[in-house]
């Protein structure tokens, strides 16, 4: 299938080397080996682990966007650090050239008869399911918010393609006042997300003169600044370093562009209480899929409900989940679907062998916490909220070395190794730098 210009120059820009081109399929109806829901991170990796083991049409991606994008290099885009070009590859490039890519949405699952249904009215069936349909933005859940995103250019999220390329500018434009930062009341993609733009923007406003006139806000609907205690009290030192203000179950439940106003709601007493904003990153409610919520395979809080050992179904053996759509309980990142891709493989190979499932995940993932240009925390930690890292040295601190990590080395460790399915966590090399000590 031939690109068109903008996909032929993402491949130019980029200087990767991909594969054939994934073909698309139109059908009726269709029975696969293998199918996959979702052409995300997750669905990439297991998808091209299995396409050329099960052969040429027995693997089948259901994905209706043409660009894949690598989101958690947005940070950057919206920090002016990379631009949206940079974070973006043509979907049929990064899907295997063996599996089938259907171009469509799953409307309806239907796990006892082994089939699900696409947007285009298709019947689909399996024998084996993997779900990996990440998360969705739900701006319209807060109040007045997309038509601020629409008509203020001071409300900001880096959370979208759509909504990214304004933070910046924005930024550069402050001239003082207060500037909010906030995070919902709902799981999310990156959890330390909403405080790197943050920090970034801090620094900008510090660069630009624009810092003595300025209030820094971070509203969040949690108890703590982060979930692992180590990093938590490193964080707390920066914002008291900064002069940042940081009220904890604070929750965004409207924006007023008229009168530039952002109303949040307190967890604790349901007060509600009016901040005037200057310049505010928000970012959205999450949740999974409507179409995954609406369906028998969730748990009480409208997640996949798999083992958070083995990622299969906690009813149906052969379904399997990874990444954000999951319940498995651990932070939602690229780097936990990169430990959780080992897992499922082996554990999906062991089906396919007629054995039963054996490994399990212990909950790795990682969190590069950019605290500037030239500074990175990187957290690594597991299930229990220890951290469970690679290098040899204090993650805790801010250095330089990670940050070149987050910024040059994981993109193409993305592009390349990652979604091509041959990257699994850095485990081995964890082991080999503590000596074999690590877990």
């Amino acid at each position: 299938m031939a690109t068109n210009n903008f996909s032929r120059l993402l491949l130019s820009n980029r200087g990767i080397c991909v594969r054939k081109f994934s073909t698309t399929v139109e059908l009726a109806q269709k029975k696969y080996e293998l199918l996959v829901i979702g052409g995300g991170t997750g669905g990439c990796s297991i998808s091209n682990k299995f396409a050329s083991k099960l052969g040429r049409g027995n693997v089948g991606v259901i994905e209706p966007n043409e660009i894949h994008y690598y989101q958690p290099m947005w940070t950057l885009v919206g920090g002016g650090v990379k631009k949206l070009k940079h974070t973006a590859m043509p979907m049929a490039s990064v899907l295997p050239d063996k599996a089938d890519w259907i171009k469509s949405r799953v409307s309806k699952f239907d796990p006892q008869n082994n089939q699900v249904t696409t947007s285009d009215g298709d019947t689909i069936s399996y024998n084996y399911l993997v779900v990996a349909m990440g998360m969705q933005l739900n701006y319209g859940n807060i109040k007045g918010l997309l038509d601020a995103l629409k008509t203020d250019d001071r409300v900001c999220s880096n959370y979208s393609a759509n909504y990214v390329k304004k933070t910046y500018p924005a930024l550069s434009n402050f001239q003082g006042g207060t500037a909010i930062f906030t995070f919902p009341n709902t799981p999310i993609k990156c959890a330390g997300a909403p405080q790197k733009i943050m920090y970034l923007a801090e620094e900008i406003f510090r660069k630009n003169g624009k810092r003595d006139g300025t209030k820094v806000i971070f509203n969040t609907s949690l108890g703590v600044i982060f979930g692992v205690k180590k990093y938590a009290d490193r964080l707390l030192e920066i914002i008291k370093q900064r002069n940042i203000e940081v009220n904890y179950k604070t929750n965004l439940i409207e924006i007023i562009p008229e009168t530039s106003e952002a109303v949040f709601q307190n967890l604790d007493t349901n007060e509600t209480k009016s901040y005037k904003y200057d310049f505010i990153h928000v970012t959205p409610p999450m949740s999974a899929p409507d179409a995954l919520r609406e369906s028998s395979l969730v748990n009480e809080a409208g997640f996949l409900d798999v083992n958070k050992g083995t990622l299969q179904h906690t009813k149906y053996r052969n379904i399997f989940g990874i990444g954000d759509c999951t319940s498995a309980p651990t932070s939602k990142t690229a780097a936990a679907v990169a430990g959780q891709s080992g897992i499922l493989r082996k554990n999906l190979q062991a089906l396919l062998d007629g054995k039963e499932v054996y490994a399990q995940y212990d909950g790795y993932t990682s969190c590069p916490l950019i605290t500037g240009r030239g500074k990175c925390i990187l957290a690594e930690f597991d299930y229990d909220a220890q951290p469970l890292e690679t290098f040899p040295i204090d993650q805790g601190k801010e250095r330089w070395t990670m940050y070149h990590m987050k910024k040059d080395v994981m993109p193409p460790l993305y592009w390349r190794i990652l979604l091509s399915g041959f990257w699994e966590g850095p485990r081995f090399y964890r082991k080999l730098m503590h000596f074999g000590r690590g877990k």
